[in-house]
């Protein structure tokens, strides 16, 4: 399988003509910021997290290693959703937006590192 360009951005940070298709990867839309602003071109919310997932996982980095597996088993029974991603990323580059205040430890790192492992 192609590796697929994907990029991982926070949603605050301007959009740049750099980042391709900007798909925000988040359940919740970001507190505060206008959807002109954003910049958003698919707001894909069946790919993130479950709900459940989320607040177990409560962006607590020594839960990182358990959260990146049950986020990975919950995209593999998540065809649809991974598909529509891979459909777009088979176009061009993808920018992955999310909202997180920590740049290492949330869903869209988790998310880029399945789509790159060919999942």
């Amino acid at each position: 399988m192609a590796k697929h360009e994907v990029a991982i951005k926070r949603v605050y940070e301007p959009p740049a003509d750099s980042d391709g298709q900007r798909v925000l990867v988040d359940r919740l839309w970001p507190r505060g910021l206008s959807k002109d602003k954003a910049g958003v071109a698919l707001w894909l919310k069946e790919i993130a997290p479950s709900t459940e997932l989320r607040k177990w996982f409560g962006h607590e980095p020594e839960k990182w290693p358990e959260f990146q597996k049950r986020f990975r088993d919950e995209l593999d029974g998540n065809g649809e959703a991974v598909g529509q991603l891979r459909a777009l990323a088979d176009k061009g580059k993808v920018t992955l937006l999310y909202s997180a205040h920590d740049e290492r430890h949330n869903n869209a790192v988790a998310l880029a590192a399945y789509l790159q492992a060919g999942k």
